[in-house]
């Protein structure tokens, strides 16, 4: 299959354990994760030769988060190294009505330092046919903006597909960067956009015409996205494909998921699930885009399927503790095929 490269920063996630609340904490669980790398770490489990290109400290702590990345199969040597520290955050994950928090600590890490001519992107990218980048490194510095622009004009004179998760993080975009400028010349090299409507809104200005989304609550309705779909295609002529997931939040235990895809032609929407015990949503976005760009490389003609196996294998990643989603494509397959039974296999 063809080689995907994903390029972001990877952090130190620190978790009270359980449900605890931060100041209930004596301890924190330890995972690295990052938007791209969680894409990458996906890729990885479902066979797809994938490098994940960032900047760590050469310390212990940044060689953990290598490491991590080395254990689930991701190519990590056209990583670089500088800085003095990785970006931390800290999760505190909520139940029922109690929402989940994030505090972030990554100023000044070791990605927020990047700069453009850091990274040989001809090297990084020989023999890729796909790359990725989300909205969350140009929101981290005018360095990570720059550098993320140079990847997208580098892989767009190679011919290479481009994608991006808008990602749209209202703690970030703090460094005073012109957020609708940059993301809008960064976009405009895309040919798939994966984003909801506060993406669109936030980054572009963009609204669901004639809907007011914030009244929708856990009934999230397919065609109301038509008009995001058709608005962005309009703004980035490049886009071939826009992407969006549903999420219909009950509570912060009980969420409802589906996916739309709209090719220019034709919307494509995903089966519904219940996720009636969530275990851990964060990631989710970035388990629908690994599994989206699988199932477009899997099924190049068949939209349908891939959306659906995108949508299924985020299903599966709101069970599972941590950032990355560990599963594998028999697994999403079986969920796809209708058995949501969670029967012990034997």
């Amino acid at each position: 299959m063809k080689k995907v490269v994903t390029f972001g920063e990877i952090m130190l996630r620190l978790a009270p354990p359980g449900f605890l609340r931060f100041s209930q904490a004596n301890s924190f669980d330890v995972v690295y994760g990052g938007g791209e790398a969680n894409v990458a770490v996906s890729l990885a489990n479902y066979g797809v030769p994938v490098d994940f290109v960032t900047r760590l400290p050469d310390n212990d702590i940044g060689h953990c988060a290598l490491m991590e990345m080395r254990k689930r199969g991701v190519g990590t040597d056209k990583m670089i190294f500088g800085g003095d520290r990785l970006g931390i955050y800290f999760l505190e994950t909520g139940a029922v009505s109690r929402g989940s928090k994030v505090v972030y600590d990554r100023a000044h890490s070791a990605m927020a330092e990047i700069e453009k001519g850091m990274v040989d992107w001809d090297a990084v990218f020989e023999g890729a046919a796909w790359f990725h980048w989300t909205g969350i490194t140009p929101a981290i510095s005018q360095g990570a903006a720059d550098a993320c622009l140079e990847a997208v004009k580098a892989a767009s004179a190679k011919g290479i597909t481009i994608s991006t998760d808008l990602n749209y993080r209202a703690k970030l975009w703090k460094y005073g960067g012109d957020r609708e400028a940059i993301m809008t010349e960064l976009t405009s090299y895309c040919d798939l956009v994966l984003g909801n409507e506060e993406d669109a809104e936030k980054h572009f200005g963009i609204k669901p015409e004639g809907l007011d989304i914030t009244t929708q609550g856990e009934h999230v309705k397919a065609e109301a996205f038509l008009s995001v779909c058709k608005q962005m295609m309009k703004k980035f002529p490049r886009a071939k494909k826009v992407i969006t997931t549903l999420r219909g939040s009950i509570s912060a235990s009980h969420n409802t998921w589906a996916g739309v895809l709209y090719d220019g032609k034709t919307m494509y929407k995903s089966p519904e699930y219940q996720i009636t015990h969530i275990v851990d949503r964060v990631g989710g976005g970035d388990s629908f885009m690994g599994g989206l760009i699988y199932g477009l490389l899997k099924y190049p003609e068949d939209d349908q399927k891939a959306l659906n196996f995108a949508v299924a294998a985020s299903c599966l990643k709101h069970t599972i503790k941590g950032d990355a989603n560990l599963v594998t494509v028999a697994e999403v397959e079986k969920l796809m095929g209708g058995d949501a039974s969670g029967r012990v296999a034997r």
